[in-house]
């Protein structure tokens, strides 16, 4: 009888007529899984009442133009009581199906080259990653998040549980760990290709890769121990349900079964690659290969198949042939392998293999711990002595072969190199990319190099026999108020801003501005009226206080040590102080001249160590309609070149005094329809430099920050544009990581409020990165109350 701990076969289920490249258990029905394979097509398989306790094929859905890669299931909603099932292509989209037609209910389009790997999380969220090098996060048909670092394909992403943490695996050999969108982490250590990931729990996950290893890490980047075992590439693998124990398969043609650390129990599979595996509900294990079955393993014995049935499992893996030169088995040397009498010897582990000499063949056995037995696995062909062939020399290095390729007729010949020991879909993947090639012509030429090869080769390979891809009253710019809640201006020393819109409509009557602070903020007025006085908040916020004559005083005498080419005429500086007035002084009768505005921009580039002064002026000009037009879109590239001048002096090297006041312009610059215009159409580029700030030690720098993402979360209100409000809960969700200063945190809270308003999938996208959570801790602060008050309007907007 067999050990209890050992698997074996429960049944094998034909189905699909090419490689079976993705698994996954399903939520409905009972015992269900779900399959997909390079035929195209994805199937539901449920267990049948039959003798043989196979199952049957309930579902199968189409809808991908080229082969499908991957699978995942979405969980169970209201919507979607069943669940819904979600596969990535080779053609570039995810197809989402339910359970009851075939096909998709929505295809998502965004990835640029084959999606290789899906994986789903909490209120709905969807993570893919591609050939294209990227992830993406989805959400109600729409992508949210595109994730980027990685330089090469993204062949592994998983959700983690904790709300906000997503992993991805590359064939950059590494692995990053992404918070609210951005890259917290990278994790190195892997030699290869990054293939798999699987959540272990909260604080662990597990990695396989080409180099046929198996990695557990800490979330905290610690790689706690590597598991070796495996011979050749690891493609897949699968955590049983007590969390520690797993499955992985790979190019060695091998299941193995991992427990207590430990590879437990080898089942080898008469197909060449075994491309994945998942967990049934029972316990039980599936896996897809090459030869485009799925076979189930069990290792309870009333589900174990027929004897005949096992003894025709064993029978069709003792046929199949072994090429040493896969990695499974090493050099081989003929004359000095043993005979039979070898196997009468007991093996040392399961899965241990060994060579026998049997005439002029050479036979391959594996010992089984549960039959207590060897088991021929195949037959060896292509052993060293057998390698005659000459290598041919090209750009320096040896090859087996080197094709000569006509992709169009009359064009180049290209050439293509190839080693019998080299990856044919691989090789052909690279010889598209170096030639600038269509992703189109990738069967062609991995089958024309297997076709060109076969006697060099183990036997006629499948086409699908590997994947492809692998001081008080100074003038001090970073001055602070140290009162709790206000928002320091840099030039009084003891104002505050004021937002350019007054007190908010529907304000209750004595509540003032929670922008402007001060005495007449009352909280408890705000808790007698279930009136939100915070957010949305669509009026942007700006920064309006300065002392003209001490600015002015401060440029004088910079000017003054300036360097020769840079130092400015009395009538230049006598052209910015009228200027200066103009924009600061509302009834002011001259306005700003186009050869003022022309001056002002010019003098911004000033050097760096002398420029504030000058930037301060910008800050305040830009405030004004004819500034605002001229220097923010009266010519589309003046737009773009005030974004990237300001965008320069915001880089993490850069002095904190400018970072703070090229922030506070770009807040300023949504004071005109120009400037928001300008503001909106470069905001990916914007934001993403303002979060490279968040680590920071400033409070000025922080609260400015702040201000500019609330502009864009006001400036985003009611717009059907998710992707950009999914960057500013991103940002926020970052800065919030490090900022300390409550007023800074408070507009922060608003940002946050403005953005999920109204909106039910942004308010399911920021459930899903763990806001509610990581803003909880907010809610009892009562100094200044507007924090305590605002946070908890959020998470009730969130409920």
């Amino acid at each position: 009888m067999a050990s209890p701990n050992s698997y074996k076969l429960s049944c094998s289920i034909p189905g699909h007529e090419m490689d079976v490249r993705g698994l996954s258990a399903a939520f409905f029905p009972d015992g269900a899984f779900v399959s997909v394979s390079r035929d195209r097509t994805g199937r539901v398989w449920v267990p049948n009442s039959s003798p043989d306790r196979g199952f049957t094929e309930m579902h199968c859905m189409t809808g991908h133009q080229n082969f499908v890669s991957c699978v995942c299931i979405i969980a169970p909603s209201d919507t979607y009581p069943r669940g819904l099932i979600a596969t990535g292509g080779n053609d570039h989209n995810i197809c989402v199906f339910t359970l009851d037609q075939p096909q998709p209910l929505f295809t998502l389009k965004g990835h640029k080259n084959t999606v290789c790997t899906l994986s789903s999380g909490k209120f709905g969220t969807l993570l893919s990653g591609s050939w294209d090098t990227t992830a993406k996060v989805w959400l109600n048909e729409k992508c949210m998040m595109t994730l980027q670092g990685h330089t090469a394909a993204v062949w592994a992403v998983v959700i983690l549980p904790e709300q906000g943490l997503m992993l991805s695996g590359s064939a950059d050999k590494t692995i990053k760990l992404w918070k609210a969108g951005r890259c917290e982490k990278t994790f190195t250590g892997h030699e290869d290709c990054v293939r798999g990931l699987a959540v272990v729990s909260d604080l662990e996950f597990l990695s396989c890769s080409n180099d046929a290893s198996i990695r557990r890490w800490l979330v905290t980047g610690e790689c706690v121990q590597v598991y070796y075992s495996h011979t050749n590439y690891i493609y897949s693998l699968a955590i049983f349900p007590n969390g520690q124990d797993f499955v992985s398969t790979g190019e060695d043609r091998t299941l193995r079964i991992w427990k207590q650390g430990e590879c437990q129990q080898t089942i080898r599979l008469p197909a060449q690659s075994v491309w994945c595996c998942c967990i049934l509900p029972n316990g039980d294990i599936a896996v897809g290969a090459s030869d485009g079955l799925i076979r189930v393993f069990t290792e309870m014995e009333d589900r174990m198949a027929s004897p005949q049935d096992l003894q025709a499992f064993e029978d069709e893996l003792s046929k199949t042939t072994i090429d040493p030169k896969t990695g499974d088995l090493g050099d081989i040397k003929m004359e000095d392998l043993p005979g039979r009498d070898h196997l009468d010897e007991p093996g040392n582990r399961d899965g241990q293999t060994r060579l026998i000499k049997e005439g002029q063949k050479v036979e391959a056995y594996q010992w089984s711990v549960a039959d207590s037995r060897w088991m021929k696995i195949g037959d060896v062909v292509g052993g060293s002595n057998q390698q005659t062939s000459k290598k041919v020399n090209y750009e320096g290095k040896e090859y087996d072969f080197v094709f000569t390729i006509d992709i169009n007729e009359g064009g180049p010949s290209m050439k293509l190199p190839y080693n019998v020991t080299d990856d044919p879909w691989l090789t052909a993947h690279n010889f598209l990319q170096k030639n600038e090639l269509s992703p189109m012509f990738l069967d062609q030429v991995a089958n024309f190099i297997i076709e060109n090869t076969k006697g060099h080769i183990l036997g006629a390979a499948p086409p699908s026999a590997a994947d492809p891809f692998t001081g008080s009253g100074r003038y001090i710019p970073v001055a602070a108020d140290n009162r709790a809640g206000f928002g320091a201006d840099p030039f009084t020393g003891t104002g505050r801003y004021i937002p350019g819109s007054g007190t908010p409509t529907g304000a209750p009557v004595g509540v003032a501005d929670p922008f402007t602070g001060g005495g007449a903020y009352s909280s408890a007025a705000s808790r007698q009226t279930s009136t939100n006085i915070y957010f949305p908040k669509t009026d942007g916020v700006t920064f309006e206080q300065a002392n003209a004559t001490q600015i002015m005083a401060k440029l004088r005498e910079l000017n003054g040590g300036a360097p020769g080419e840079y130092r400015l005429s009395e009538e230049v500086l006598g052209s910015l102080e009228k200027l200066l007035v103009s924009v600061c002084d509302p009834c002011a009768s001259e306005q700003p001249t186009t050869e003022q505005i022309s001056l002002l921009w010019k003098t911004s580039h000033w050097p760096e160590d002398i420029v504030f002064p000058v930037l301060d002026i910008l800050r305040l000009a830009v405030r004004h309609p004819q500034v605002n037009e001229s220097l923010c879109g009266g010519d589309a590239d003046d737009g773009v070149a005030l974004c990237n001048h300001l965008l320069s002096l915001m880089k993490p090297q850069a002095r904190p005094a400018n970072q703070m006041l090229a922030l506070r312009t770009l807040c300023n610059c949504f004071s005109g329809w120009r400037g928001r215009a300008l503001l909106l159409a470069q905001r990916e580029a914007v934001l993403s430099h303002a979060a490279d700030l968040c680590s920071v030690c400033n409070k000025n720098i922080h609260i400015a920050l702040a201000t500019l993402v609330l502009n864009y979360a006001g400036s985003l209100h009611g717009q059907p544009d998710l992707e950009a409000k999914a960057q500013c809960l991103s940002v926020a969700s970052a800065a919030l990581e490090s900022v300390q200063d409550k007023e800074a945190v408070f507009r922060l809270l608003v940002a946050l409020g403005t953005t999920v308003a109204s909106d039910q999938t942004a308010q399911d996208l920021a459930k899903s990165l763990g806001v509610m959570s990581q803003i909880a801790k907010y809610t009892s602060v009562t100094d200044p109350a507007k924090v305590g008050e605002c946070c908890q309007l959020v998470l009730k907007e969130l409920q």
